[in-house]
């Protein structure tokens, strides 16, 4: 197994870390673990293309460890009623859409490219994760923290919207 492949599985081993320490209530500790693991995210992709180590498994595996880094922060904030239900729900939705549309091609022997929106989108709740978690300590990171969450609701559906667009011939066959 590459480099960049381990580090999506530590992404991903990360995950039930960060959730013990949001929930224990050990705030930076938690913090910590989810940048380091944000950071994982970055550094795989660069290595791979730089030291040309992009293989299937990374491919299929990197941006689900994203969404399960993500998405699970995203449940302890509906737990907590930080975030409201409806608003993840909105996200996932989008989430399976996407999938279905990706597997619906797949098994046409087509691979559809992530755009540059859902990327955005990603970044988004990435950066909305950390605020929402330190979200207390000043009113100002708590305003921060919402607008963040909200733009990155906006660009979920924006992403979501175009990748129907752009992938209609899908959903002829």
């Amino acid at each position: 197994m590459n480099l960049p492949n381990k580090l999506t599985l530590g992404r991903i081993a990360a995950v039930p870390v960060f959730v013990l320490l949001y929930v224990k209530g050990l705030v930076w500790p938690a913090v910590a673990v989810y940048f380091l693991a944000s950071l994982t995210d970055m550094l795989d992709g660069q290595i791979a293309r730089r030291r040309n180590l992009i293989t299937n498994f990374g491919k299929i595996m990197d941006p689900l460890a994203d969404k399960v880094l993500v998405y699970s922060a995203f449940c302890l904030f509906v737990g907590n009623g930080v975030m409201p239900a409806w608003m993840l729900m909105v996200i996932l939705a989008r989430e399976f859409i996407v999938a279905g549309i990706r597997n619906v091609a797949a098994a046409d022997g087509k691979v559809i490219a992530a755009a540059m929106s859902g990327k955005i989108k990603t970044a988004l709740q990435m950066i909305a994760v950390p605020l929402l978690v330190i979200r207390d300590i000043h009113p100002t990171i708590a305003l921060l923290a919402q607008i963040f969450l909200w733009a990155s609701l906006i660009m979920t559906v924006v992403s979501g919207i175009e990748y129907i667009y752009k992938n209609k011939e899908v959903f002829k066959g």
